[in-house]
Formats: structure tokens, sequence, C-alpha cells
């Protein structure tokens, strides 16, 4: 640590070239929901006429070069790009050294020993000199605490900057735009679920996190959002979890949100300034005693629990809802993920699921499952079989055990095969078909009851 601090102290007093004095005229960031955004960013700058270099500093080092486009606002017509560049061969101490092959550099020890001459190698653990007494092998790892270079050499920098050589017809302070595409900049929606008492509504509420990774602040930018799959390759990036108490929506504060192309796209009202390095939250909307439906499914091929006997699986519990406007909703959701909650006894909130929610539009149903029946057991049994050349048949049971005081209704789903034709030639309850492959029965079960569900399916070749 005290070598690597030594280092940094040197190269802070190390002059740098500074660009052109600048005049920020405004950033809008567009960021989308797969890990990159689109930086508009615009300047008023002084530009010499003739052929000249013009360079263009604060832009983030997750940049991608070829997105990179520059439009003179002020002259489009008199303004010719002849060549732009990306410089990103940011100073650091191995580069430094690197650059530093074969000339004088000083150092000092953690002793205060100091050591100048031709530095000659160096690796991890030590630095090579060949100084006036003769070869110094010196440890970087105890002995040295500074190390002093006379310049900054040529081609480093200590921020990632934007420079062209341009043509232009005129002189003097013009307007410039220039826009990219950034990586390492993301955003995910967060939506907080309250459920009430006795579980027939919630109030919900969402935020935006925006994660900044690019290498670059944005200061007072118009902030834009798209929701949709754009066809890109990107990684999705873990959401922070939040307290449910933290998750109220501010007043004012919720996004625009319009149809763009085949997306959507969230506009907030205002600027706002997105940091490096920093996970900012937005509020999204906020709607309250919103209809929903606790349904319990049971499913063929389901997880069975710990100590089941055979044939056991568990009742999964989900929350069903329809996104319009008679819900109290009706606006387009992007993907992100929700937390439900309840309040106990106590009145104290708690914490009973999870789920994600994928881009959902206007009038689709959002359907979240909190997690299994603790007092709803399932058990799924083959009682009968037959086969024959082309043809067989089973004959299903299905118990379903409800252990709770009050009356349930489990759906209950069976996946056919769908290899085969087939028909259902016995049932003990009614079911509707819901594709080529599966069938759906809605069975009441009492309270402290159990209620068994028969059916004979018939299979074809």
């Amino acid at each position: 640590m005290k070598r690597l601090l030594g280092i940094l102290i040197v190269l802070s007093l190390i002059p740098v070239c500074s660009a052109p004095a600048a005049e920020k005229e405004g950033v809008e960031l567009t960021v989308y929901n797969q890990d990159f955004g689109l930086v508009k960013d615009k300047r008023f700058l002084e530009i010499k006429k003739g052929v000249s270099n013009l360079r263009f500093d604060d832009v983030a080092a997750s940049i991608e070069p070829t997105s990179l486009r520059f439009k003179n606002l002020s002259d489009p017509a008199g303004c010719l790009i002849l060549e732009q560049n990306y410089e990103y061969d940011l100073v650091s101490a191995d580069k430094l050294l690197s650059k530093y092959l074969g000339n004088t550099v000083h150092l000092l020890s953690g002793e205060g020993k100091t050591y100048d001459g031709t530095l000659l190698s160096y690796d991890q653990d030590n630095v090579v000199l060949r100084t006036s007494a003769g070869i110094s092998l010196v440890s970087r790892n105890n002995n040295i605490r500074e190390i002093s270079f006379p310049e900054l050499p040529q081609g480093l920098i200590s921020k990632p900057a934007l420079s062209w050589i341009l043509s232009s017809n005129r002189e003097g302070k013009q307007l410039v735009e220039v826009s990219y595409l950034a990586r390492n900049i993301n955003w995910l929606a967060d939506y907080i679920a309250v459920i009430n008492r006795d579980d027939t509504a919630i109030d919900l509420s969402g935020w935006v996190s925006i994660d900044n990774r690019s290498g670059a602040d944005y200061r007072d930018a118009v902030l834009k959002l798209i929701a949709g799959d754009v066809n890109r390759a990107a990684e999705e990036r873990p959401v922070v979890m939040y307290d449910a108490v933290q998750m109220k929506a501010a007043a004012g504060a919720q996004f625009e949100e319009k149809a763009f192309f085949e997306y959507h796209i969230y506009s907030l009202p205002r600027p706002v300034t997105v940091r490096q390095n920093q996970i900012k939250q937005i509020s999204l909307l906020s709607a309250g005693d919103i209809p929903v439906k606790k349904t319990f499914i049971f499913e063929n091929g389901g997880q069975p629990y710990p100590g089941a006997a055979e044939g056991e699986r568990k009742v999964r519990v989900v929350l069903e809802l329809r996104n319009n406007k008679e819900s109290k909703l009706g606006i387009p959701l992007p993907k992100g993920r929700i937390k439900a909650y309840k309040q106990d006894a106590d009145s104290s909130l708690q914490f009973v699921g999870e789920d994600s929610l994928g881009h959902t539009p206007e009038g689709e149903a959002v359907k979240i499952k909190l997690g299994d029946a603790f007092d709803a057991v399932g058990e799924r049994k083959i009682v009968n079989s037959r086969r024959g050349e082309n043809w067989s048949e089973e004959s299903i049971e299905i118990s379903l055990r409800n252990h709770k005081e009050k009356n349930i209704e489990v759906r209950v789903i069976e996946h056919l095969d769908r290899a085969a034709n087939w028909k259902i030639t016995q049932n003990s309850h009614s079911f509707s078909k819901k594709d080529a492959g599966s069938v759906e029965f809605n069975i009441p079960v009492p309270g402290k009851g159990e209620t068994k569900l028969n059916y004979t399916v018939k299979y074809w070749w």
C-alpha cells in the first residue's frame, strides 16, 4: 500500500495538457435495459478556420467508438470531419514504467534512500536500474515509496477523450453535438406489492434503478429510458435489494410513458444527475387498491417437497391481476423484479415472496409466483394403465388436501403427451383445453378436507 500511495501522489503532480475551454449546453442520456446507453452531448467549442485539431474531454470510458457521431449545429455544411479518434490509453503506474524503459527515473525508498538511473526493466516485484554505482535491483513491494518521472509520456492521458481533425469555413465559438453508445449503464424496474388483509387487493409502487458504470458522470441530463428487447448482445446485472418502507412514490416524480417504434420510452420531466459508480432510484409509478386473485396451482411435473411420499407435490401460490385501467394500472410495465409484503397480526410488514416480471403491455395479465403453500398438498398417481399396438390409456387420480380452515380452489394443470393424439374419455370434474398438450381443472377443496380428481386419457398414434 505504501508503494502504491507514493506512486499515485507523484502522478497527481504531473501536468496534463488540458483541452480548450468548452461551455456545456446540455446532455441527453437514453438508457436501455440491456446494459448500454445513448449519450448526446452538446457543447460550445472554439473552432479555428481551416484544418485544425479539436478535443472533447469527459466522455464515457466504455464508449463504442464505431457509434461515434459528430455534428456541427452552428455550421453543418461548413464543417467537414477528416479524422476522428477515441483516446483511451490511460495513465497508470505500469504504463509509465513501460514508457520510461531506457530513460532516467528517480526512486525514493521507504528508508529515505534515493536512486537515480536508467530504467532497464521491471516486474511485479522488482525494478532494475543502471546507476552511477552499477546495476541496482530495488524491491517494489517493500523498498519503493515513490517513483518520480520528469513528464507525462506522449500518448498517455488521465481521462478518456475524443479528438477530431476537421476543416471549418468559420472561426469562433460554435455549437456541436457529439453522440455515442456507451456500455455498462443499465436500468431495471423494481416493484413493491403490499397485499391487503384478505388477499384481494394490493398497493403497487414501482421504482427505476439506474446503475452507471460507464466511466462518466452525466450532470443535469435529460433522462429517457427504453423498455424493450433491442437486438443487441448484453448481460443483465442483478438488481439491488430494497426495503419495502423505502418504496413510496414521490409526487410529481413519475416518468411520462409513450410508445416508440416497437418499444416503449419513459421520459423524466426534469433534469437529473447520474454519477459514475452510482445506483440511482427514481419513482416510476404508484397505484393503490389493485384487485388481485390468489390462486393455488398444482401441476404435474412440479417439485416434491422434502420427505414427500411418492407422487406428492407442492402447491404453488400465485397472485394474478390484469394490467388495465379498471384495475387502476393500464400502462406498459417494464421488466424487473416484484417483491410482495403483507402485514402480520402485529401490523408489521413481512416479506412473502418475489418474482420476475417480464415486459407487460397494457391489457395483459400479471402473474406473481409467491412461493409454495404450507397447508395445501397435492398427490398424483396413475391408478390404471393399458396399452395396445398403436394406443395406450391411463387413469389418473389426484388427491388435493387442504389443512387450512378456509375453503380454497386449486387449479390443476395436466400436461399430456404432445407427440400423440389424445382424448379424455372419463372425468370427475370439468376441464378446459389450454393448448395442444395441456388441460386445466378448477377443483374446490373444503377447509380441513380433501377432494379427489379422477380422469382417464386415451392416446393413439
